[in-house]
């Protein structure tokens, strides 16, 4: 399960956005699969563990739907401070353009629902088939399918609409 470390983290970071509740899921993920181990190793324990993911975060995100994401704008007073080297530090480096561009395919990720952001990531970023995604999320194919449609229609528009991208915000 060393290998599925990875994988798992960038899944988690995926569907929550947030480095250390990525952590924290992952963590999580892991302790659950050791105790269900005898389960888990009798077919694919990586789909096991991809699974128990995919429901923790939706208790996560049930606890926790109250809480308001915060955007670019939101933390504009505070780029300045972030901004300003400490004396004889140096120059202050700035983020590679990929950077940028994964920190907004996250945001706008976060902007779908749950069901749809699970879809996306299981579907193009972890790139497993549509049957994997049914048999792993507990849905039809079909429904895998309209849903995975409709959120990168969505993602298109927060995309497009994004500022940065030439967008009309």
């Amino acid at each position: 399960m060393e290998q599925a470390v990875g994988p798992l983290h960038r899944m988690a970071y995926l569907l929550c956005g947030d480095q250390h509740r990525a952590e924290e899921l992952t963590q999580q993920t892991f302790e659950r699969t050791y105790r269900a181990w005898s389960r888990a190793r009798d077919g694919d324990p990586l789909v096991y563990a991809r699974r128990i993911l995919a429901n923790l975060r939706v208790d996560t995100w049930r606890r926790t739907r109250r809480e308001v994401l915060s955007g670019p704008e939101d933390l504009q007073g505070h780029v300045e401070e972030l901004a300003v080297a400490p004396r004889g530090a140096g120059p202050v480096r700035t983020a590679p353009a990929g950077v940028d561009d994964r920190d907004l395919v996250v945001r706008a990720l976060l902007q779908l629902p749950l069901k749809q952001r699970r879809v996306v990531v299981m579907r193009h970023l972890l790139d497993l088939s549509e049957t994997e995604v049914s048999t792993e999320l507990g849905l039809p194919v079909g429904t895998v399918k309209s849903t995975a449609s409709r959120a990168l229609a969505r993602l298109r528009t927060i995309l497009d609409d994004s500022p940065g991208k030439g967008g009309t915000s």
